[in-house]
This record gives C-alpha cells, sequence and structure tokens, in this order.
C-alpha cells in the first residue's frame, strides 16, 4: 500500500504510474475521498473538544445551583452531530480504504515504460544451448516414455493442469526441492520455513493479492481461507503487526510449498504438459531489509536464484520486466528465463521482486532504527526457483538419443547417485 500523503502530494507521479501499469482506477475520487475524511476528522475533533467544554460547564452550573438546560440541550445537540458524523465517516472510510487498496506500487525510476512482456530488456543471457545430433522431443514426449507423469490419471484425479508425478518423475520433484533448499540455506544463509498451506484473508490482503486477484485463487469458503499461490504470502506474513528490532534486520527466509492458482493460461500448447498447471512445486525466499539496503538485497536475491539453474547447468538469461508486466505489488522485477529445446522457447522459472514498503505497510510490518524510530522495512522475495519449468528444461536439456535423460550433476546426490533417468 501506499503511503497515503504520498499520494495526496504526488498525484501526478501517482497518475502517470496508473496509466504505464494499466491500472482503471478513479485517483480524483480517491483524492477527494481523503479530502473529505480529514475535514470530517478535524470538524469531529473540533465538536468533542466542544462536546468536553459543555459538559465541564454543565457539572459547574449543577455544582453551584445554576440553571443547565440551555447547555444540556446543546449537548444532546453536540452529541448528535457527532453520532452521525461518525457514521458518515465509517462509511466514506470504507470506501477511501476499498480504493487506496487498489493502487498499484510505483515503478522505481529506471524500470522500462510499456505495456507487457514484448518491452521487458534483455539484461544478459547466460550458458550455452546444445546443439543436438537429433531432433530434441519436448518434455510430455520425453516425460511419458520415461513414466515420469501420468496426466490422464491427474485429470480424472482433479481435472485439467494438475499433474501426477510417478516413479523417477516423483522423486526428481522431492530431489529438487532439497536441493535448492539446501543450497539456500547451506551457502545462502536462509532460515528453513514450514508454512501453512492456507492462509486468512488478512494475509492475502497484505502480500497484495487481495482484492485484486481474488478470483484467481482457490477459497475455502466456510473458513474463508485461501490455499496459496505462493509461499511468499505466509512467509512475508510471519512479521505481520509486528516491530521488528533494526538489528534483527535482514531476515531472510526460505520456504518449499505447493501454489494454487485457478488461473492456468490461455488455451493451446501452453496448457499441456508442466507448462502452466493449478498445482505446482516452488521454493521461495523472502527478505526483510532497511529500506537503504533493498537495492543491494535485490541484486543478492536474484543472484541466490540465478545459482540455481547455474548449477543446473541451464542455459538462461535474465530480462527486467516493463511497467506493464510488473505484479501488483512490486516497484522493480527481473525474471530468470530457462532455454527449453524442445519447446523451442524461453520459459520463466523465476520473477525476483523489490516491493520497497508496499507489502510492509499493507502487514503493518514495522522495525525500529538505531535511534529509535519506528518505520516500514522493505520486503523483497524471488523464486528460488519454481519447479515445473525447471524440470521441464532439465528432460529437454539432458535428453539422449536413446530417449533417456542425464541426470545433472548437481542433482545426483539427491537422486541416491542416479546418473541416467532409463524407462
Amino acid at each position: 500500500m501506499l503511503d497515503p500523503r504520498f499520494i495526496r502530494e504526488n498525484p501526478d507521479l501517482v497518475g502517470k504510474a496508473l496509466i504505464q501499469r494499466l491500472v482503471d482506477l478513479d485517483l480524483d475520487r480517491l483524492l477527494a475521498l481523503d479530502r473529505e475524511r480529514r475535514d470530517m476528522i478535524t470538524e469531529a475533533e473540533a465538536l468533542k473538544r466542544r462536546r468536553n467544554e459543555v459538559s465541564r460547564e454543565i457539572g459547574r452550573r449543577k455544582a453551584s445551583g445554576e440553571e443547565a438546560a440551555d447547555v444540556i440541550a446543546e449537548m444532546k445537540s453536540v452529541a448528535r452531530k457527532i453520532h452521525l458524523m461518525d457514521e458518515l465517516a465509517r462509511s466514506l472510510d470504507e470506501e477511501y480504504h476499498g480504493l487506496l487498496l487498489q493502487v498499484p506500487n510505483i515503478p522505481q525510476e529506471g524500470v522500462p515504460v510499456g505495456p507487457d512482456a514484448r518491452a521487458a530488456v534483455l539484461i544478459r543471457e547466460e550458458g550455452r544451448k546444445r546443439e543436438f545430433g537429433f531432433r530434441p522431443a519436448n518434455h510430455l514426449e520425453v516425460g511419458e516414455r520415461l513414466g515420469l507423469f501420468d496426466f490422464s490419471r491427474a485429470a480424472r484425479l482433479a481435472g485439467s493442469n494438475f499433474p501426477l508425478f510417478t516413479g523417477s518423475g516423483a522423486r526428481l520433484v522431492r530431489g529438487l526441492i532439497n536441493f535448492m533448499i539446501d543450497l539456500h540455506v547451506a551457502e545462502h544463509g536462509f532460515t528453513e520455513i514450514c508454512p501453512p498451506f492456507v492462509v486468512n484473508r488478512s494475509a492475502m490482503t497484505g502480500t497484495g493479492q487481495l482484492p485484486k486477484m481474488e478470483d484467481d485463487m482457490y477459497r475455502l469458503e466456510a473458513d474463508d481461507l485461501f490455499l496459496i499461490p505462493t509461499a511468499e504470502v505466509p512467509v512475508t506474513n510471519i512479521h505481520r503487526e509486528e516491530i521488528l528490532p533494526g538489528e534483527s534486520l535482514p531476515v531472510r527466509y526460505v520456504a518449499y510449498s505447493p501454489c494454487f492458482r485457478r488461473e492456468a493460461g490461455s488455451y493451446g500448447k501452453e496448457t499441456r504438459g508442466l507448462i502452466r498447471l493449478h498445482q505446482f512445486d516452488k521454493v521461495e525466499l523472502v527478505a526483510v531489509v532497511e529500506p537503504g539496503a533493498s537495492g543491494d538485497e535485490h541484486a543478492r536475491l536474484l543472484g541466490c536464484c540465478e545459482e540455481v539453474v547455474r548449477r543446473l547447468e541451464l542455459p538462461y538469461r535474465i530480462l527486467e520486466l516493463p511497467t506493464g508486466d510488473l505484479s501488483f505489488a512490486a516497484a522493480r522485477c527481473y525474471d530468470i528465463e530457462i532455454w527449453a529445446p524442445g519447446q523451442g522457447e524461453w520459459l520463466e522459472c523465476s520473477s525476483v521482486s523489490n516491493f520497497e514498503d508496499f507489502q510492509a505497510r499493507r502487514a503493518r510490518i514495522r522495525y525500529r532504527d538505531a535511534a529509535g524510530a519506528v518505520g516500514h522495512p522493505h520486503t523483497l522475495n524471488g523464486s528460488g526457483v519454481a519447479l515445473p519449468r525447471t524440470i521441464v528444461a532439465v528432460l529437454e536439456n539432458f535428453q539422449e538419443a536413446d530417449g533417456s535423460v542425464t541426470v545433472p550433476e548437481a542433482l545426483r546426490p539427491y537422486l541416491g547417485g542416479i546418473r541416467r533417468l532409463e524407462a
């Protein structure tokens, strides 16, 4: 959430950001409500001061035996006005905060301006694309031939776009999760978290999924709980409504979770196999830092996520997302895309975002600095990394002419030393 004072003092900047981010929101109405609320608060406070003065006057007159009918009548009139103003203020406040929660974060200076992913800027490309002596198959052909997953049975269990990993496929999932968690804990200094996989409405609002994306979430209606779309939600909210001591920052967490999202993309090629799913596994990195440190922390997080795909020996590239493609809460974001030769395209496996104080304000996360002042820290997160497309890239990049798949060296200890996946 943006600071209301920032919006009030920078309407042109906020309006420009809304246009760049393709957000249709009535900023004039938001500003008008803000003025009305503040005017009403000022008037209500004046009335309450007058009520206190009248109350004292009534007490004085009664104590001295003087007639107090006029001031008693005034007291009743003032009380009625205060009641009416409180009711109106509640109504204005509800509309105001409803609009405020729909204002996205402001892109940082230098973020590419553009409506969608086509305006993303290539930062760099790493690794070499493999040259095959045969036509590389796509992951669906490879995986089904090796018995790694079974989408027809998954569809009978849950419907389309849900995976069922079997045999070595299930072991590959478990191995990748353990590999990434171990890397981020042992070498990158993150604290491992095992969070709940359902959260309440306040947690979803805190990280910015609600109210904007409620229709894309799986909701447990009876309890008003949500299946998490990413571990970012419960992990960031660990410190909701807390004041952290400044010396405890930075806080760095890593968590594995399944992720649940109703919207699995458009129909067509992308909806087959592991490219777009309603349920997928991901290892998530979350950091909470002092405001002045978030730029460096963003670069650090990106490096941690890069290290995963580097050790898996996958060709990858880094893109900076444009304004129109940023997530609702992000001020800046880098995507890591890995090459999938069987698909013939780059696939996003990680987004690394700096939210500045946007999420901290919504979740009421604060910290106390060395001087004792209380403010909002900056939060960041990065996929470290998402599994389905990583599995796609491993199967397609390491496939052999005989149909087998060579296991990347970094993964072998997590698969019992197996060097090759075979039928």
